[in-house]
């Protein structure tokens, strides 16, 4: 092949950037940029395309660079991927990576939402964590095509190192297979947190992926753990939900995509999701089971957000804590969904509170009003509590503060 090219162009493409590039035997490299910042910036983005032929050894060649205001790291991987796509070579060029982008997960932390970002469409990167999404994820499974799945990689490994995602859990869905192999091989070196597998049906696949995952971080000498979250997509995951859960001790939560499912079992998916009843509560007894958190699938209809707090509610109340969302707008709806009411936190105080007392007096037997309170239904409202001290709802003295009101 003598030509190749990457990236995206359009009249709706932003912060992206196609680059063709066809190697030449004599005239070294030539140049063609058109960008409307071309005034601004054009040298700089000339220097930069410049620098990137030579790291990777490329002395004749043709670059036409149609810009779309694409960010260095942008124009870096588009490059790359073009000369890897011609030449093979397994050098990479690897952005600095930001002091923002140091920071750890942490096997308990909160995922009430889960932003995707489709791994070839820079663009949506950029600003996605100041939604304050819980976690990010930097899709190279269902929304890059095929053929653009190499240039993808190289693009969220850029990403991983060189974005802002202020916070936010940083994940990646990798593809299936060997692919989702080579996916691994380039994300795992640059703090990536969590690694989503697709369409888990066994324990052995998860395994697989845990293994390939020690072994890069042995050979990069990382320590910080990546955690693991299979997502069940199909009649066989559901039915091997708990094997799949606790394949590996960094498995930290189970969730289901409903679409492929759905698709699975031959039915559609409807908004009642009664044909999806059996597969969810298996998901949440599963997770459970295992001790990790169940994450239920996205609500696809961006544009209704009283039917997505429905979703949210109902998902809360069968055990879910947490959802996938495709639009940032979707963000603020689901934590509120998730996050405990007034009146919830109230009755769980009163009930922790009653429980106390009556310990304290050597009761073996606690009543709150007309209900008896037995251990259970205070371990939930312990939790309730626990959490709305992990928002910042309430005090972590709040007991204390109790008793001098």
């Amino acid at each position: 092949m003598k030509q190749a090219i990457t990236g995206n162009a359009g009249p709706k493409v932003r912060s992206d950037i196609e680059v063709t590039l066809e190697l030449t035997d004599s005239g070294g490299a030539e140049l063609n940029l058109k960008s409307k910042v071309k005034s601004m910036y054009g040298r700089a983005i000339e220097k930069q395309c410049r620098e990137l032929l030579e790291f990777f050894g490329v002395k004749n060649a043709k670059l036409s660079i149609n810009d779309s205001g694409a960010l260095p790291f942008v124009i870096a991987a588009r490059v790359e991927a073009a000369v890897k796509a011609l030449t093979g070579t397994e050098a990479s060029f690897l952005p600095e990576m930001i002091v923002e982008n140091t920071y750890h997960s942490a096997r308990e932390r909160f995922r009430f939402s889960r932003l995707y970002l489709p791994g070839n469409n820079p663009g949506m990167f950029l600003n996605a964590g100041l939604h304050s999404p819980d976690g990010v994820i930097l899709d190279l499974e269902d929304s890059v095509a095929p053929e653009r799945k190499d240039e993808a990689r190289i693009l969220v490994r850029n990403a991983l190192r060189a974005v802002n995602f202020y916070g936010a859990e940083r994940m990646v869905r990798i593809n299936q297979g060997e692919r989702g192999l080579s996916d691994l091989e380039s994300v795992i070196p640059h703090n990536v947190h969590l690694i989503l597998v697709p369409k888990c049906e066994d324990p052995d696949t998860l395994r697989m992926v845990n293994d390939t995952i020690v072994a890069i971080r042995k050979r990069e000498g990382l320590h910080e753990t990546v955690f693991l979250m299979p997502i069940i997509e199909s009649a066989k995951g559901v039915e091997k939900a708990y094997e799949i859960a606790t394949a590996t001790p960094d498995v930290v939560a189970l969730a289901i995509g409903l679409e492929d499912y759905t698709a699975d079992l031959g039915v559609q998916r409807t908004k009642e999701g009664h044909e999806s009843l059996y597969a969810r509560n298996r998901i949440v007894v599963a997770a459970k089971a295992a001790g990790i958190q169940a994450i239920d699938s996205v609500f696809s209809d961006v544009g209704d957000m009283e039917g997505l707090f429905n979703n949210v509610l109902s998902a809360k109340a069968m055990g879910f804590e947490g959802m996938g969302c495709i639009h940032p707008r979707q963000i603020a709806v689901i934590r509120k969904g998730f996050t405990p009411t007034a009146e919830e936190i109230d009755k769980a105080k009163k009930i922790v509170i009653a429980y106390r007392d009556a310990l304290a007096v050597g009761l073996g037997v606690v009543a709150l009003g007309s209900k008896m309170i037995d251990p259970p239904v205070v371990a939930r409202a312990v939790k309730t509590i626990d959490l709305a001290v992990r928002l910042g709802i309430v005090s972590e003295n709040w007991i204390e503060e109790a008793g001098k009101e």
